[in-house]
């Protein structure tokens, strides 16, 4: 793009996002910045202006914060055409439209996708529509389950100890209530932590009230004659009464409107390059099409180029940035979205905190602290170096071993110098097995020339 096309793109073009969320607003908000003065349409399948997501699983369902409140603040004036309640359904590239479910049909010069990710429903449809049965994603999502607790349930089962599902477990017996958690792997927290770190997070969650069952599953739940949950079937055999349900269970990202636009569009998530142009079903990068935020899955340079799904707060915040940047600048002044990702959860009076990509790590070192007084710093090796960290109740040494990711600094690191644990050799971190899902993808055709990418989309 020569600069007298670019300057007249940025004076009269016009960008959509499709995504009201936190990538959304800070997409269109540095769009702004970076002088785009054209027209820019901010689409969101939700009724709610931009909101944040993370006090709904902590300070709104302990009573703190109300769920409306937790609106977005704009950092400037977009000036934007806000089409909110109503969600994208399809998109037509050849034309360069975004058609809508009300029928309307919105066209683009450039396009940034910020669609995020939703709650992964209980898989059995009449039992997930019992009264009493919750997922957490939206502030709808939260302020009916803070309705529901306040109501003083006599038994809350949570289904999953990942992060949310833990958090809850949390605010469950700050509300004095008892909370049963019933997760199928080892432990809390295995799947993004490791089982070593997992053992600890579940003498937290023990200690405190916590009735955890792991290694099990939900088979059923069983509702009563007026159609409240009131029963819950374990794997083991084991039957719970319960008043209300909570299924944690991960999240989907929210790409079936795509489906027909031949994009790399699927399972986990949409795939783009380091700048956040978003690849066709080929693997080629587009040129008009952009994605940030947790739907966007990118290669990162310091864990082996592997694509990688970033569900954090800065992942959308920053990758945000980087994407409207891209969007109207020369192709030699595009820029890498390479975070470094972090992630905090509060739970059981333990602030934990991580940084890098802990499971990309396969061995363990406790670097600081005592893990006796929940109060420890531990990092994550693979070949030789440090890829990821977590620290409990240890935030400050965060950014110390950021820069040491950053640098891929071996593997253990050295001693930070003092409040060093009298063991700190590396162990496995004991992550649970990945599953392998089935291909999304098949090439057709016998020729080379003329061989084509064909998306197979899964069962949802």
């Amino acid at each position: 793009m020569i600069t007298r096309s670019l300057d007249a793109f940025k004076a009269n073009g016009q960008i959509v996002i499709v995504g009201a969320s936190l990538a959304g607003l800070r997409g269109a908000e540095a769009l702004r910045d970076e002088g785009f003065g054209g027209r820019l349409t901010i689409i969101g399948d939700e009724p709610h202006a931009p909101y944040d997501r993370p006090p709904l699983s902590k300070q709104v369902l302990e009573g703190w914060v109300k769920a409306d409140r937790t609106k977005l603040p704009h950092r400037r004036e977009i000036d934007a055409d806000w089409r909110l309640g109503v969600a994208a359904t399809g998109l037509d590239r050849t034309k360069k439209l975004v058609r809508l479910g009300d029928g309307t049909e919105v066209p683009f010069d450039r396009l940034l996708i910020t669609t995020g990710v939703r709650a992964r429903q209980w898989p059995n449809p009449a039992e997930a529509g019992l009264e009493g049965v919750f997922t957490v994603r939206t502030c709808d999502d939260a302020a009916r389950l803070q309705a529901a607790l306040a109501a003083r349930p006599r038994r809350v089962l949570i289904i999953g100890a990942g992060y949310i599902g833990s958090e809850m477990a949390s605010v469950c017996r700050k509300l004095g209530l008892d909370v049963t958690v019933a997760e199928r792997a080892a432990a809390p927290l295995a799947g993004a932590l490791g089982n070593v770190i997992g053992a600890i997070a579940a003498e937290m969650q023990r200690d405190a009230g916590v009735d955890l069952r792991t290694g099990v599953s939900v088979s059923a739940l069983e509702g009563d004659s007026r159609g409240h949950v009131c029963r819950a079937h374990l794997s083991d055999g084991t039957r719970l009464d319960v008043d209300l349900v909570l299924a944690s269970l991960g999240s989907i990202r929210n790409v079936e409107w795509l489906d027909g636009a031949r994009l790399a569009a699927g399972y986990w998530g949409l795939g783009c390059d380091a700048g956040c142009r978003v690849f066709d079903v080929h693997g080629v990068v587009t040129d008009d099409i952009f994605v940030a935020g947790d739907v966007a899955r990118s290669p990162h340079v310091l864990f082996g180029y592997q694509f990688l799904s970033m569900e954090h707060w800065d992942n959308a915040v920053l990758g945000a940035a980087v994407a409207a940047h891209n969007m109207v600048c020369e192709e030699l002044d595009r820029r890498a979205h390479l975070l470094v990702p972090t992630n905090w959860s509060g739970q059981f009076g333990v602030n934990i905190k991580s940084v890098g990509v802990p499971s990309f790590g396969d061995e363990i070192a406790f670097t600081q602290g005592a893990v006796t007084e929940r109060r420890f710093a531990a990092a994550y090796g693979r070949n030789g170096r440090i890829v990821g960290a977590v620290t409990f109740n240890q935030g400050k040494w965060l950014q110390h071993y950021e820069a040491l990711i950053m640098r891929s600094s071996p593997f253990p690191p050295p001693p930070a110098g003092f409040d060093v644990p009298a063991d700190a050799r590396s162990v496995p971190a004991d992550f649970p097995p990945r599953g392998v899902g089935a291909p999304d993808v098949i090439l057709t055709g016998h020729d080379p020339n003329e061989r084509q990418a064909e998306l197979v989309q899964p069962p949802r």
